[in-house]
């Protein structure tokens, strides 16, 4: 390792000598680079035996894929191994380190009658608090310590409230700009990519700010920007992707035809809504009917729906069979909400997202979709039934699965 730190990494190596060392900020801000290449190696290496060594993730996974393999790549094989699926546990610098996940209360137990002389927490905003509230009373010894690093959420979250009460804490926030090592071109366009939505103070200024009132801010300032009749010249759809969501009570049934271009662009291209209350057997006719249509006109092969109507998807597993139809029908993802709120956006701000102008349900649903006011802990999308999500959800499952592709460098929660 021979980059030079930045003023801002030399700072927080300078204090990070309390119970808890925090970096939170921008995503690219340098935060956990310095921890994988520097911090980490220094505190296990001055371990003194008093307890264990634990690294937490949001998950096992997502700790493994954002600290153990960059610090392998800088290290080597020999002094970062890999998870031990006995019992969670590598070797890291010649010491035991478990290596957990956080995301669920059910983590709990993991580190409970655990003494833990040094903690490091990855994306620590999004474990569930009851760890959280674990780990402080297993760091028990004279010399345990917590690093930590996370991107800012809402003002009311519970790790904001911790980190501004009296506890023995240095914290150290940061923005995109305290990276001097990131090259111009990649900064802009982050900005750029953020820009009108709650993600830009997040993600580039590193601001803790709540998600308030319209969701997709730049479609609902600017919808011609987004709505299309044809792609750009030079462009042209490879294949397309079918989204379901099922209804029920306020909601509606949903298709969405999602297509995918030579040039990396989305476009919703076609679209069902039925608020009416259907029998199983209508329904599946309705979903025939709107393959014909789609395949009709593009090349479609894949389906993907709302994982958890399996009655409703076998019948049109059934009818698409019968039909002919020669569709896989499968599975959503159901990957976080506002992680597929977050790749929408990054779309938008990128210029690879567009909506055919006969999608009037999408195109209404985009402009009006709403953060829920009364959730100050957490982001949540307004789901009442005054605004149409059937819409979105069907959307987002067309492409949920393609965002690692869509998105370079797209790092998940879950």
């Amino acid at each position: 390792m021979s980059r030079v730190l930045s003023s801002k990494q030399q700072e927080f190596l300078d204090n990070c000598s309390r119970r808890w060392n925090v970096k939170t900020g921008a995503t690219g801000s340098g935060k956990t680079w310095l921890d994988y290449a520097v911090v980490i190696p220094q505190r296990l290496l001055a371990l003194r035996g008093e307890g264990a060594a634990v690294i937490l993730g949001n998950t096992q996974g997502t700790a493994n894929r954002n600290i153990l393999e960059p610090m392998r790549d800088i290290w080597g094989d020999a002094l970062v191994g890999t998870i031990n699926s006995n019992d969670n546990s590598a070797r890291l610098f010649g010491k035991k380190v478990y290596v957990m996940g956080a995301d669920n209360k059910k983590h709990v137990a993991r580190i409970q009658g655990m003494t833990i002389e040094y903690a490091y927490g990855d994306e620590v905003p999004t474990w569930a608090e009851a760890v959280f509230q674990m780990l402080k009373s297993r760091l028990r010894c004279p010399h345990s310590h917590f690093y930590g690093t996370g991107n800012p959420d809402a003002p009311q979250h519970w790790f904001k409230k911790f980190l501004d009460s009296d506890a023995d804490i240095y914290y150290q926030p940061s923005t995109i700009f305290d990276n001097p090592f990131l090259p111009k071109e990649f900064v802009d366009n982050l900005c750029k990519e953020y820009a009108g939505t709650v993600y830009y103070n997040r993600f580039i200024l590193g601001q803790w700010v709540a998600a308030e009132g319209v969701v997709y801010r730049a479609f609902a300032d600017d919808p011609e920007r987004f709505i299309v009749d044809d792609l750009p010249e030079g462009d042209a759809i490879r294949n397309a992707v079918i989204g379901v969501d099922f209804g029920g009570g306020k909601s509606a049934h949903a298709f969405c035809c999602m297509g995918f271009t030579v040039r990396g662009r989305l476009v919703v291209l076609d679209e069902y809504r039925e608020q009416r209350a259907l029998d199983p057997n209508k329904l599946a006719q309705d979903f025939v009917d709107f393959v014909r249509r789609c395949k009709s006109r593009w090349v479609i092969s894949d389906c993907w729906c709302d994982s958890a109507e399996q009655t409703l998807i076998n019948g049109l597993r059934s009818a698409a069979a019968s039909a002919g139809l020669g569709l896989n029908i499968g599975n959503s993802l159901k990957r976080p909400i506002n992680d597929r709120i977050r790749a929408t956006c990054i779309l938008m701000g990128a210029g690879c997202f567009f909506v055919n102008r006969a999608c009037v349900e999408t195109i209404d649903a985009l402009k009006s979709a709403l953060w829920d006011a009364d959730e100050l802990t957490e982001d949540v999308r307004l789901d009442d039934g005054t605004t149409n999500i059937d819409s979105l959800d069907a959307m987002e499952y067309s492409f949920e699965r393609e965002i690692p592709a869509l998105i370079d460098g797209w790092r998940f929660t879950a």
